[in-house]
């Protein structure tokens, strides 16, 4: 039976790790009242970007979980082989998604309804993401922790499509400009599958340091 392989135990290094897992309890409690929040008023306005927003919250959860499990035992090189690829197949998951609802919505010409609580959830969602997804990254540096960059990644990716679907409501509310939805979610979507790409690359470095 192959040892596992464990990476030197650092104080400072440990320390930035119980700062990230911080970091990721708040983000799985800001995604639950944010999946909550949009999936609902989505429905409500029948807007097609802030239920796809909502939904786009449960791969941003399962990422940050998969983290969470990952920082329990942060020093056994194979579990940050497996939250790499846990997070890997989440941007995958995500492009996939987002590819889908965006051309779905360019070709069906699926406007976005005006909805005021919706553009005020999204505004929170970006500055909640974009603050969280900075601090990961201080986090990751400090720590030397490559799944946690790569959730940091996703979590910008989240703040990205939250600012992308915010402007589409507010251009759409004001010029009509519907179009900009889709297009936002198509432009996070290729940002997503390139960073699946990356991650599991990173996740292939790191198993072979485990034999």
């Amino acid at each position: 039976m192959t040892e596992e392989v464990e990476l030197p135990h650092d104080d400072a290094a440990h320390a930035a790790m119980l700062r990230g897992q911080r970091l990721e309890y708040l983000t799985i409690g800001w995604n639950v009242v944010e999946f909550v929040a949009a999936t609902t008023l989505g429905v409500v306005a029948g807007s097609i970007g802030l239920l796809a927003f909502g939904l786009d919250t449960l791969v941003e959860l399962f990422a940050s979980i998969a983290v969470v499990w990952f920082i329990a035992d942060h020093h056994k090189v194979r579990r940050a082989v497996r939250a790499l690829r846990f997070v890997s197949i989440a941007f995958a998951v995500l492009a996939v998604y987002l590819s889908f609802a965006g051309l779905r919505a360019l070709l069906v010409a699926g406007e976005a309804h005006q909805s005021l609580l919706g553009i005020l959830v999204l505004l929170g969602s970006t500055i909640t993401m974009f603050t969280l997804g900075i601090l990961k990254r201080r986090v990751a540096r400090e720590s030397g922790s490559a799944p946690i960059r790569a959730e940091a990644m996703m979590t910008i990716a989240d703040g990205c499509l939250a600012l992308g679907v915010l402007i589409a409501l507010v251009l759409d509310a004001t010029v009509q400009w519907w179009w900009m939805d889709p297009a936002a979610a198509l432009l996070v979507a290729g940002f997503c599958g390139v960073e699946a790409v990356v991650t599991w690359r990173e996740a292939t470095a790191h198993a072979r340091m485990a034999f």
